[in-house]
Parts: structure tokens; sequence; C-alpha cells
């Protein structure tokens, strides 16, 4: 093997060996949005919580159980789907879900005013119960009343 083409490989396994491992963290956002690999998700569009009321925040979490609900949770009626995502700048825990409300962040919830790129998407998953999400759903309406 010539020198520079030794190089060369060596080059190309140092490239290969920074891209993703398995030590790096996974990020899901569930949602009902129909998008594909490479868009960015942004604040100002409307929320998936929300009927009519913009987004100041997007989020994202490390749990797929998070994101399952989050997708089951979304408004609208577009297809329950869970995106894998990259942050593209500086997130944070996501107070609804974190110390203000619940010790810690069970959840590994976050937000950001950043965009977060897709990556991938998980296509299999198990949802929950019909009578799980309509409870959820009444818990989460009983919380906004008391708010």
């Amino acid at each position: 093997m010539e020198p520079n083409q030794r190089v060369e490989n060596q080059l190309e396994q140092t490239n290969i060996n920074r891209s993703a491992t398995v030590f790096a963290k996974t990020y899901f956002h569930g949602t009902k949005a129909d998008l594909k690999l490479g868009d960015l998700i942004k604040v100002g569009f409307l929320s998936n919580y929300e009927q009519n009321q913009k987004s100041q925040y997007i989020y994202l979490t490390e749990t797929l159980d998070a994101a399952i609900w989050g997708a089951e949770l979304s408004v609208g009626e577009g297809r329950e789907r869970i995106y894998l995502v990259e942050p593209t700048g500086e997130i944070e825990n996501d107070p609804d879900l974190t110390d203000k409300k619940i010790p810690g962040n069970p959840t590994k919830s976050y937000r950001s005013i950043h965009p977060f790129r897709v990556i991938g998407e998980v296509t299999i998953w198990q949802s929950h119960t019909h009578e799980q999400v309509s409870g959820m759903k009444e818990a989460i309406s009983l919380m906004k009343n008391h708010s």
C-alpha cells in the first residue's frame, strides 16, 4: 500500500470514528407532523398541544415512552409519529416535567428555542391503551383548569 493511500485510509477511519456512536445521546420528538429526514423542527409553528397557539419552545426527550405520549397527545388529525432528532443549539429541562412540578427529570424531557434536525423515525412502537390516553388527556385538562 502506498504511503499516501495509508494516510487517506487513516483519515477516513478517523472521520468514521467521530460520527455517532452507541454512547451518543438519542433524542425523540413525538408529533403528528409529517416530516422528512433533514427537516428542521422550529418554534413559531402551531403547538402540538394547544389548538391555534404558536409554540414558544420545541420539546424532545431521551425516553421512547415520553415521545409516545407526545405523539398520542398531539392535536390534529395526522398519523402519530416519533422522530429521532438532534438539537442544533442549547436545550434545557422542561420545567413542566421537572423540579417545578415533579422532582428531577424522570421523563428526561427538554425544551429549546433552537431547531431540532430530523435524523430518523421510529416506525415500530407500542401505543398506550385508549383508556390510558383518555385518562391522561382528562388529567391534563383538569390541570389546565386549575392553573
